[in-house]
């Protein structure tokens, strides 16, 4: 029998002084990751967490006794929210909603009304945005599927390269002895091996190199991508700038982010292209945006990432069977597109430690990169 007790914890074991534990609840408030607010019965700020000064970009002193009327449009749906938990004295959650006013845009919010016990005009507002963990979610798999070709192009590199060469001299040798009749054909075969090989090259670039990454000025980068883009593919395309000049350098690839941006403006580009509108427009912005972290593989550290830059265009926008599945190889919104070249953007955007993300409707498309900073070595004692 007491080897029963035992087993199922029934044994009563000698009791220890504990050392009396005492914690203010506001503390426990402050530590949570959830942006928190207590609103009173017109909707005031009563309380606020610092995870709900990093979500409204606003400080505690400003929040507290403004009113939320004042940060979101009167008509919003998230005071139905509250309204709906005053009256039925019950928490109410929405998910998927979009908050956007004169300090903020956020889209992909979870948002819970809770009513206070003792005050049941007051009510507890919780909100998470999910837009992150969402694009995390689309950015992973998106590099699994990128991880997953990366085989594939090294079979393509070995066994299609060299035949490939073979068939493209022996239409070359055919378009120097060919009649005129045949001639078009013995190009027409040489520009599809080079279209051919071409594609596999581009699919080598996901084969898995170490990443040098040092100080980087993002927006010399820009103005370099803006210059080649403005030259060429993006001649007839108005550039719009608002770059913040006091950003620190990112920590990053060159080279390897001068590839990113140039992606992304030509899609751009195309897209407006697409409309044959003639006003179009691609917007490049630059800013510090506070709260935005990314939990390491090993789960403990959380990367910073507070500098984004965004690339906005006023295209007919991404259809919404395909956005989701936008980062993976061979999606593509047009025809004649290999569908490869986000799925390198986010596999780039990764190996940078970074996280991308894309907002789309129509009339506005804007692709935003969240990046990490440089930091200084610290200094050797030695």
């Amino acid at each position: 029998m007491s080897g029963f007790k035992r087993a199922f914890g029934l044994v009563k074991r000698p009791t220890r002084q504990k050392a009396e534990f005492k914690i203010d609840a506001s503390q426990i408030l402050e530590t949570l990751p959830l942006a928190v607010a207590v609103l009173d019965d017109n909707d005031v700020f009563c309380a606020v967490n610092y995870a709900a000064e990093e979500f409204f970009g606003s400080s505690k002193a400003l929040l507290l006794n403004a009113n939320l009327g004042e940060i979101l449009p009167v008509d919003h749906p998230v005071f139905l929210v509250l309204e709906r938990a005053r009256r039925g004295g019950v928490t109410i959650a929405e998910h998927d909603m979009i908050l956007e006013g004169p300090r903020m845009a956020r889209r992909g919010c979870s948002v819970q009304a809770a009513p206070v016990l003792d005050q049941p005009d007051y009510v507890v507002l919780t909100l998470q945005d999910e837009s992150a963990a969402r694009a995390l979610d689309q950015q992973m798999s998106a590099r699994n599927a990128a991880r997953s070709i990366t085989g594939m192009a090294a079979i393509l590199a070995h066994e299609v390269k060299n035949p490939l060469s073979g068939i493209r001299g022996a239409a070359q040798l055919l378009e120097m002895s060919a009649p005129a009749t045949d001639r078009e054909l013995a190009v027409l075969i040489r520009d599809e091996a080079d279209r051919i090989r071409a594609m596999v090259e581009r699919m080598e670039t996901f084969g898995e190199k170490k990443l040098e990454r040092q100080a980087v000025n993002i927006h010399r980068v820009l103005e370099h991508v803006r210059k080649l883009a403005g030259n060429g593919f993006a001649a007839r395309i108005k550039f719009i700038e608002t770059y913040d000049p006091s950003l620190p350098h990112v920590l990053g690839n060159r080279d390897q982010l001068i590839q990113v941006l140039l992606n992304l403006i030509k899609n751009a580009a195309e897209a407006i292209a697409g409309t044959e509108r003639q006003d179009g427009e691609i917007h490049l912005t630059t800013g510090f945006q506070h709260g935005v972290r990314l939990s390491a593989a090993t789960g403990r550290s959380r990367a910073n990432l507070p500098l984004f830059v965004s690339v906005r265009d006023n295209g007919p926008g991404i259809p919404e069977d395909i956005r989701r599945h936008l980062f993976e190889p061979f999606i593509s919104t047009r025809a004649t597109g290999s569908g490869l070249g986000l799925a390198l953007v986010a596999k780039i955007v990764a190996d940078h430690g970074g996280l991308i993300d894309v907002d789309s409707r129509p009339g506005r498309t804007e692709f935003r990169i969240n990046l990490p900073v440089f930091e200084e070595p610290p200094e050797s004692t030695h």
